[in-house]
């Protein structure tokens, strides 16, 4: 199940366990379920990418939810806080590569990069962990900006298509 790799492989990222702690596959497949999430797979690794635009109010409303109902209030509070403080950096057009992630048997297999190699276009990132800044500079993106989202530093980063 995409929702179970994701939260295995975001386990000790500091963004997604912030914002719901130890309860990241709920949080994952409620995620997974808003309209407009693409869902791209390999073996070990998965991602999830949304277009232009922001879903509507109900699916907002049902993404709410169930996060709530998986995760509790803060889990919903802390995601809208940092959506709140990075939805503006996102340029015009772009998707946005929402989370990848690779099981740790997978990596440095290079399965990362034929994933994000195979989004069109150009692809909108933040992060969370410093230590992905590098590798997603060595997969073709800059870093557009820097703000803190409580007690996270948010790196914003931009592959032009």
């Amino acid at each position: 199940m995409t929702a179970d790799l994701l939260a295995a492989a975001f386990a000790t990222e500091p963004g997604m366990t912030w914002l719901c702690g130890s309860r990241k596959a709920p949080w994952f497949a409620a995620t997974i379920r808003l309209p407009g999430v693409r869902t791209i797979t390999e073996p070990g690794a998965a991602a999830l990418v949304t277009g232009p635009g922001t879903p509507g109010t109900l699916a907002q409303l049902a993404w709410t939810g169930r996060v709530l109902l998986g995760c509790g209030p803060r889990a919903v509070r802390r995601t809208l806080t940092y959506l709140a403080a990075t939805e503006a950096l996102k340029p015009a057009g772009a998707s946005t590569l929402e989370f990848i992630g690779v099981r740790p048997e997978s990596r440095g297999h290079g399965v990362a990069r034929r994933i994000i190699d195979g989004i069109a276009g150009p692809v909108f990132l933040t992060t969370a962990d410093p230590t992905n800044v590098a590798l997603y500079h060595r997969l073709g993106f800059a870093v557009t900006a820097e703000l803190p989202v409580g007690p996270l530093t948010v790196t914003a980063m931009l592959r032009r298509g």
